[in-house]
Protein backbone atom coordinates (compact mmCIF):
# COMPACT_ATOMS: atom_id res chain seq x y z
CA UNK A 1 0.00 0.00 0.00
CA UNK A 2 1.14 3.44 -0.76
CA UNK A 3 1.31 6.22 2.01
CA UNK A 4 -1.22 8.84 0.38
CA UNK A 5 -3.53 6.61 -2.29
CA UNK A 6 -7.25 7.22 -3.34
CA UNK A 7 -9.69 5.90 -5.30
CA UNK A 8 -11.85 7.84 -6.72
CA UNK A 9 -15.27 6.63 -8.69
CA UNK A 10 -17.50 9.13 -10.85
CA UNK A 11 -21.24 8.32 -11.91
CA UNK A 12 -22.71 11.16 -14.33
CA UNK A 13 -26.00 11.96 -15.70
CA UNK A 14 -27.65 14.49 -17.85
CA UNK A 15 -30.82 15.98 -16.03
CA UNK A 16 -33.38 15.86 -18.84
CA UNK A 17 -35.72 17.79 -16.94
CA UNK A 18 -33.45 20.48 -16.36
CA UNK A 19 -31.96 20.75 -19.66
CA UNK A 20 -33.27 23.01 -22.87
CA UNK A 21 -32.12 20.99 -25.65
CA UNK A 22 -33.94 23.93 -28.26
CA UNK A 23 -31.43 26.08 -26.41
CA UNK A 24 -28.51 23.99 -26.43
CA UNK A 25 -28.24 24.22 -22.42
CA UNK A 26 -27.82 20.39 -21.06
CA UNK A 27 -27.54 20.25 -17.07
CA UNK A 28 -25.90 16.84 -15.86
CA UNK A 29 -25.11 15.40 -12.41
CA UNK A 30 -22.17 13.66 -10.93
CA UNK A 31 -21.15 11.87 -7.96
CA UNK A 32 -17.97 11.53 -6.91
CA UNK A 33 -16.93 9.26 -4.28
CA UNK A 34 -13.11 9.76 -2.67
CA UNK A 35 -11.64 6.98 -0.73
CA UNK A 36 -8.58 7.15 0.80
CA UNK A 37 -6.76 3.73 0.58
CA UNK A 38 -3.67 5.29 1.71
CA UNK A 39 -1.64 4.64 5.30
CA UNK A 40 -2.13 7.97 6.45
CA UNK A 41 -4.97 10.49 6.78
CA UNK A 42 -5.33 13.44 4.47
CA UNK A 43 -7.42 16.34 3.71
CA UNK A 44 -9.28 17.47 0.27
CA UNK A 45 -8.39 21.50 0.44
CA UNK A 46 -8.87 22.54 -3.69
CA UNK A 47 -10.51 20.99 -6.62
CA UNK A 48 -9.28 21.75 -10.15
CA UNK A 49 -11.88 21.30 -13.11
CA UNK A 50 -11.69 21.08 -17.03
CA UNK A 51 -14.88 20.90 -18.29
CA UNK A 52 -15.25 20.17 -22.41
CA UNK A 53 -18.02 19.86 -24.17
CA UNK A 54 -18.32 17.01 -27.35
CA UNK A 55 -18.18 20.79 -29.70
CA UNK A 56 -15.00 21.26 -28.01
CA UNK A 57 -15.77 24.50 -25.89
CA UNK A 58 -13.20 24.15 -22.96
CA UNK A 59 -13.47 25.73 -19.65
CA UNK A 60 -11.63 25.27 -16.01
CA UNK A 61 -12.99 25.41 -12.71
CA UNK A 62 -11.05 25.81 -9.67
CA UNK A 63 -12.00 26.19 -6.23
CA UNK A 64 -11.90 25.30 -2.83
CA UNK A 65 -13.20 22.26 -1.20
CA UNK A 66 -16.15 20.03 -2.67
CA UNK A 67 -19.43 21.38 -2.50
CA UNK A 68 -18.52 23.45 0.58
CA UNK A 69 -16.58 21.37 2.59
CA UNK A 70 -13.19 20.24 3.23
CA UNK A 71 -13.12 16.53 4.00
CA UNK A 72 -10.65 14.60 6.33
CA UNK A 73 -10.47 11.61 5.17
CA UNK A 74 -8.28 8.52 7.36
CA UNK A 75 -7.11 5.40 6.01
CA UNK A 76 -10.01 3.62 4.74
CA UNK A 77 -12.93 6.52 5.02
CA UNK A 78 -14.96 7.60 1.78
CA UNK A 79 -16.37 10.79 0.93
CA UNK A 80 -19.00 11.13 -1.75
CA UNK A 81 -20.50 14.20 -3.26
CA UNK A 82 -22.90 15.11 -6.03
CA UNK A 83 -22.46 18.92 -7.81
CA UNK A 84 -23.26 19.58 -11.27
CA UNK A 85 -22.39 21.31 -14.75
CA UNK A 86 -24.09 22.70 -17.55
CA UNK A 87 -22.80 22.45 -21.17
CA UNK A 88 -24.03 23.43 -24.83
CA UNK A 89 -23.94 20.39 -26.13
CA UNK A 90 -25.83 16.71 -25.13
CA UNK A 91 -22.38 15.36 -24.31
CA UNK A 92 -18.87 15.99 -22.79
CA UNK A 93 -16.03 14.89 -20.67
CA UNK A 94 -14.38 16.48 -17.54
CA UNK A 95 -10.98 15.63 -15.66
CA UNK A 96 -9.08 17.24 -13.21
CA UNK A 97 -7.29 16.82 -9.69
CA UNK A 98 -7.75 17.63 -6.22
CA UNK A 99 -5.13 19.63 -3.99
CA UNK A 100 -4.54 17.37 -0.31
CA UNK A 101 -2.45 17.93 2.35
CA UNK A 102 -1.56 14.58 4.73
CA UNK A 103 -1.83 14.66 8.49
CA UNK A 104 2.23 14.60 8.30
CA UNK A 105 2.72 18.03 6.34
CA UNK A 106 2.95 16.39 2.51
CA UNK A 107 1.20 18.19 -0.07
CA UNK A 108 0.08 16.48 -3.21
CA UNK A 109 -2.70 16.50 -6.08
CA UNK A 110 -4.82 13.61 -6.67
CA UNK A 111 -4.97 13.69 -10.32
CA UNK A 112 -9.07 12.72 -12.16
CA UNK A 113 -8.78 10.87 -15.15
CA UNK A 114 -11.85 12.42 -18.01
CA UNK A 115 -14.99 10.67 -17.58
CA UNK A 116 -18.12 10.95 -19.61
CA UNK A 117 -20.94 13.62 -19.04
CA UNK A 118 -24.38 12.48 -20.15
CA UNK A 119 -23.17 8.76 -20.86
CA UNK A 120 -24.20 7.50 -17.07
CA UNK A 121 -20.38 5.91 -16.96
CA UNK A 122 -18.88 4.92 -14.00
CA UNK A 123 -15.11 5.86 -14.34
CA UNK A 124 -13.25 4.44 -11.68
CA UNK A 125 -9.59 4.84 -10.70
CA UNK A 126 -7.09 4.58 -8.28
CA UNK A 127 -5.10 7.59 -8.02
CA UNK A 128 -2.40 9.41 -6.24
Amino acid sequence: MTKYQFSVDVQSTLEAAASAPQEDAYAFSYTVTIRNIGDIAAQLIARHWVVQDSGGLTREVRGLGVVGQQPLLRPGEAFRYTSGCHLHTASGTMHGSYFCVAEDGEQFDVPIPPFSLGAGAVTPAVLH
